[in-house]
């Protein structure tokens, strides 16, 4: 791996797994070396403001527009499947960890719970899916043409291998595979489950410090990108790719991951959660959870974001007179939380590593009964909260579940009891 130094990921990197397979001084040379092609990703218009504009050049063993037609993929029959088109109760829900079942590689795993705006067709909003694979992609891979995906383990490691190079990624790290970066996934521990954020707007940047000032949150020298690597593999080999929310498959009769060298600013990376410098209160007062923003995916509305990527991590706790769990609110922004490990401190019980929670935009929550009792009684003396990585996907948009997410008997029937129980206030009578 490479460390990237990024700053909004706008800095430029270059990678060769063989010398001299990276042309100097000209990015599509009339003969490039070793009769490689030259090859540009985008991942914004060519257009796009300087400080904005994202694409790197791929020298590869073949072009990646040498392929048969596409049919449909007849797999992964949870993945993408549609939400629901009645109109849907402004609930809140929870589902506990699906099942590691079946036989399924990453793909075929693959389930679709939640998806917040018109999605691909529009280029807004965002999906979240869960999967559990029980074996590796052999001669396959996918592609995502609607989104960047934010790969979160919970279960099990992952190798995954794309066009730039191999992240090797283990719970408590993410990983951020551009739109239309091609990659397969290997279970190094047999099997594995996690989540997956599908960005289907603006790509994903670090946010704004604003008067935090030059540090904090994520630094940007912590994500790593990779290290040039390809496989020169011929015969039968699939890729599937995501399109307008479709799955479609191909044979390509070789490896798309036949990438010998490249450079640029739009590449994979990975980044440990653990590296998340927190930043909160040390007089009184709970912070907007905004303050812990790893990734931002900005929408036409300055401020509001098209999806926040947030987590929890461990943390000091010392603000005075303070109620220090998540207070109750309301949002118009809508929240899909995910546990990686450890508990949730807002939630006594419940809400396991792997489960996940929807609160959409104006559903009142906070912590349960419980969790609010403890709070309010506890001595308010430094104390850290440790052994715990929650994360949650924020959008401006209405999250949907799915038909299968409604339907699946993970979902907690019983999740609005846990705001049952408050004592009513006791005002003065006089």
């Amino acid at each position: 791996m490479t460390t990237s130094y990024m700053t909004g990921f706008a800095n430029h990197f270059a990678s060769e797994a063989i010398p001299g397979a990276l042309p100097q001084g000209r990015n599509s040379p009339q003969k490039p070396a070793f009769g490689l092609y030259a090859e540009q990703l985008s991942g914004t218009a060519f257009t796009a403001p300087r400080s904005e504009n994202r694409r790197s050049w791929l020298y590869r063993l073949r072009p990646s527009a040498a392929h048969p037609a596409f049919t449909r993929y007849q797999g992964a029959p949870l993945f993408a499947p549609g939400v629901v088109k009645q109109p849907f109760a402004p609930n809140r829900l929870r589902w506990g960890p699906l099942d590691i079942d079946g036989e399924a590689d990453w793909i075929d795993s693959l389930t679709t719970m939640v998806v917040a705006g018109d999605g691909p067709t529009t280029q807004a909003g965002v999906a979240v899916h869960i999967y559990r694979a029980t074996r590796d992609m052999a001669r396959r891979a996918f592609v995502s043409g609607d989104g960047e995906l934010v790969v979160i383990p919970e279960q099990g490691r992952l190798t995954l291998f794309t066009e730039m190079g191999r992240i090797d990624l283990q719970p408590g790290e993410i990983a951020l595979i551009p739109r239309g970066v091609r990659f397969r996934v290997t279970l190094p521990d047999g099997k594995a489950r996690g989540y997956v954020a599908e960005n289907h707007g603006a790509p994903f940047r670090l946010p704004d410090l604003g008067p935090i000032g030059a540090n904090g949150l994520a630094n940007p020298r912590d994500f790593e990108t990779p290290t040039a690597w390809f496989e020169d593999v011929e015969g039968d080999f699939e890729l599937v790719q995501k399109f307008r929310g479709s799955l479609w498959t191909t044979n390509l009769g070789r490896s798309p991951l036949d990438v010998v060298a490249w450079h640029g600013n739009l590449a994979p990376c990975k980044y440990d959660l653990f590296r998340f410098n927190t930043i909160g209160s040390i007089s009184y007062d709970h912070p907007d959870p905004s303050i812990f923003t790893v990734l931002t995916s900005p929408s036409d509305v300055p401020g509001t974001a098209n999806v926040d990527f947030v987590i929890f991590p461990p943390r000091w706790l010392v603000a005075e007179d303070t109620f220090r769990p998540p207070w109750f609110h309301r949002n118009v922004m809508s929240e899909c939380m995910g546990l990686i490990t450890g508990a949730y401190d807002a939630k006594a019980e419940g809400f396991r590593p792997g489960a996940l929670s929807l609160h959409n935009q104006m559903s009142g929550h906070g912590p349960d009964v419980a969790s609010w009792k403890g709070a309010s009684e506890a001595a308010l003396k430094p104390h850290k909260i440790e052994d715990t990585m929650a994360f949650m996907v924020e959008s401006r948009w209405i999250f949907s579940p799915t038909d299968y997410a409604l339907k699946t008997s993970a979902l907690d029937e019983d999740y609005d009891q846990v705001w049952q129980g408050f004592p009513k206030a006791e005002l003065p009578r006089g």
